[in-house]
């Protein structure tokens, strides 16, 4: 008989307990593993989107997007381009822009020169395609302006509903607020399914056919930063943005939660967020943080440089700062 331990647990059983979970092993084994009703009734919502024809056998069985092979993805892409013209009319060109070598992208802005106009928050919807039910409807833009008094910096005391026809008011201050990209990014942590996570370039990133919308990003996100698609998304034919990217700014579908991406299908392109370049007063400054000789780089070496929530420790890529 041996003498070997019974104790003993083999590195093929460890493996096998910790393997990480993906869609297919979390659906499996979702009444088991998560607490309470609404971790089973988000891991249904697949399977019941399937039923209800809303989703292709193929879109539930497909792989994640870092498991899909170059072949793979562009069939996907082909797929959800003809998708599209077939719901709206319109044909887009999806690509799949990959993070630069070499680059960290930093955003920052300058509130001693937002006057709080909110053309940032509609060159947001317009770029991104995100659902409207009219132009002005800004309920889906990953842009939020706070109206803030003048000194105060307790975003409890702030407000988003103001005429912007009537800004700046005096003894008033303004603060854009949307996706930090944090290095340290508490969304990408609670993911059940690791459909969400943050590239090489700083940017946090969804993959939209992977989302199983169980909406916990969006409760450990300090900033309000993301989007649920409770409907199929509303948006007319002739304002949809057709330079689309898979990981951004394609048509989501219902059921998933979505989020700015420092207007990815722009920048790894090397232009300007749309949100920047619409900015009436020069407020928006953005670039890569690697670049000594970048203006972002000038902007947090020599400005007074404000953390928002800088206590809770998500060490975000989005700054603010001042003039003086």
């Amino acid at each position: 008989m041996s003498d070997a331990p019974k104790n003993i647990v083999s590195p093929q059983t460890i493996e096998q307990v910790y393997k990480p979970m993906n869609r297919r092993t979390f659906l499996k084994g979702t009444a088991g593993a998560m607490v309470g009703m609404a971790g089973l009734v988000a891991a249904l919502k697949p399977l019941l989107a399937l039923e209800k024809g809303e989703i292709s056998l193929d879109d539930l069985l497909q792989k994640h997007y870092r498991q899909l092979s170059p072949e793979d993805l562009q069939r996907i892409m082909t797929m959800l381009e003809k998708r599209c013209e077939k719901q709206y009319g319109v044909r887009p060109t999806i690509q799949d822009l990959k993070p630069m070598d070499g680059v960290q992208f930093g955003y920052a802005l300058n509130l001693t020169r937002c006057v709080g106009c909110r053309k940032c928050a509609h060159a947001c919807l317009a770029e991104n395609n995100q659902s409207r039910d009219y132009d002005d409807d800004l309920s889906m833009s990953y842009i939020r302006v706070l109206e803030m008094n003048k000194g105060a910096i307790n975003l409890e005391t702030s407000t988003a509903y103001y005429d912007p026809e009537l800004v700046p008011q005096k003894d008033k201050y303004y603060m854009p607020v949307q996706c930090h990209q944090c290095k340290d990014s508490p969304c990408t942590k609670v993911c059940p399914v690791q459909a969400t996570w943050q590239e090489k370039d700083g940017i946090v990133v969804v993959d939209y056919n992977w989302c199983i919308g169980c909406r916990y990003c969006m409760a450990a996100c300090p900033y309000d930063a993301r989007r649920f698609n409770y409907q199929k998304p509303t948006i007319k034919p002739e304002a949809i943005n057709r330079n689309q990217d898979y990981l951004s700014n394609r048509i989501r579908p219902k059921g998933v939660v979505e989020k700015c991406t420092f207007c990815l299908q722009r920048t790894r392109a090397g232009k300007y967020p749309a949100c920047l370049e619409v900015c009436p007063t020069g407020a928006r400054v953005f670039g890569n943080v690697l670049d000594p000789n970048s203006e972002i780089n000038y902007i947090l070496n020599n400005k007074r440089v404000y953390i928002l929530k800088e206590d809770v420790g998500t060490l975000p890529r989005f700054y603010y700062y001042f003039d003086v």
